[in-house]
Formats: structure tokens, C-alpha cells, sequence
């Protein structure tokens, strides 16, 4: 079973930029579309960006288009998630997991992800 671990997350300031990781065990890992998933305090998880097993093609949440940018390095079994022009509302844990069809891996602990002045 693929194993996720998040990291990269921390306390910024609105404007600010944050790189999401999320490095999986696993060399099947790079068969998989991903996405990055985020979870606010009393709300549902909701998937924010998704990028196919090639990596040749991502999608975004309305909310995050031109702020977000996911990306891969398949040789690394890593998915990253590059945050810009922050805002607070995007204050979560964030996850990654499969996305776009298939079941999903266990979950892993997320990263925390706060915007604050």
C-alpha cells in the first residue's frame, strides 16, 4: 500500500507563498492521477488541484486558478503544490491523495496551512 506524507506547510502572511510535499512510497505511485485536498475546520475535504500520472494535464478549484500550481517529479515519487498571493480563507490541513477516479490511498497526517497577519 502507498504510504503519503505531507510536509511543507506553515504560518505565512497574506501575500505570502508556501511549497506544498507530499512524498509516497511506492513505485506504483507514478500510475496515479493526484491531487491535493484541503480540509478547513468544520468543513468537507474539497480537492483544490489534480494532475494526471503523466503530468501533462492539472486542474484547479475557481478558487485557486492562478495562485496554485501542482506539479510531480515521478523519478522523486513526489507531488508538490507551490501557493502563491495567499489569502486567510485558504487556512486547512492540506492532503494529498489520489484524484480524478480510482479508490483512495490511506490518508496521511496533511500539512497545516495557515494565512495570517
Amino acid at each position: 500500500q502507498v504510504q503519503l506524507v505531507e510536509s511543507g506547510g506553515g504560518l505565512v502572511q497574506p501575500g505570502g507563498s508556501l511549497r506544498l510535499s507530499c512524498a509516497a512510497s511506492g513505485s506504483i505511485f507514478s500510475l496515479y492521477n493526484m491531487g491535493w485536498y484541503r480540509q478547513a475546520p468544520g468543513k468537507q475535504r474539497e480537492l483544490v488541484a489534480a494532475i494526471t500520472s503523466s503530468g501533462g494535464t492539472t486542474n484547479y478549484a475557481d478558487s485557486v486558478k492562478g495562485r496554485f500550481t501542482i506539479s510531480r517529479d515521478s523519478a522523486k515519487n513526489t507531488v508538490y503544490l507551490q501557493m502563491n498571493s495567499l489569502k486567510p480563507e485558504v487556512t486547512a490541513v492540506y492532503y494529498c491523495n489520489r484524484a480524478l477516479g480510482g479508490n483512495s490511498l490511506n490518508w496521511g497526517q496533511g500539512t497545516q496551512v495557515t494565512v495570517s497577519s
